[in-house]
């Protein structure tokens, strides 16, 4: 189940909708609890203004569709430049101006092991700047 298959209503059992959450969990945590804090470390030290909730919504659904484009193209790069320069919002979740942020936590996430380590709240930074200097290019050519 992914985040864009939210349903109001659900007929399914609780023990179906546990075993959902579970593997939606595994998908977008493989190495559990201590990735996720770790990741939510970083969200907050990075966008301190912003609500984790808020953030990590916008993290997940650029995760499905990062994962989903990388299925038809050759290259991580290909996703990167498809997702910071051509998709204009997703599902109201995520706007062209935020995307960037969102596409450098998903390479971050992409990068971890088992020891969940991310890089630093400046390293992100620096990589969120790199990301929109990439945009801002594609606008002068």
């Amino acid at each position: 189940m992914a985040l864009g298959d939210f349903q109001l209503f659900s007929w399914k059992s609780k023990e179906t909708l546990k075993k959902e959450q579970e593997v939606y969990e595994k998908w977008a945590f493989p190495y559990g609890t201590q990735q996720r804090e770790n990741l939510e470390k970083l969200m907050r030290e990075v966008c301190p203004k912003e609500q984790l909730p808020f953030l990590m919504m916008g993290f997940l659904t650029c995760k499905e569709l990062f994962e989903k484009i990388l299925e038809g193209v050759e290259s991580e790069a290909q996703v990167v430049d498809r997702l910071i320069n051509k998709e204009k919002k997703y599902k109201n979740v995520i706007s062209k101006r935020e995307m960037t942020r969102y596409v450098a936590f998903v390479l971050a996430d992409r990068k971890i092991d088992e020891s969940c380590q991310y890089p630093s709240a400046d390293e992100m930074r620096e990589h969120i700047q790199a990301l929109d200097n990439m945009k801002e290019d594609k606008k002068g050519k």
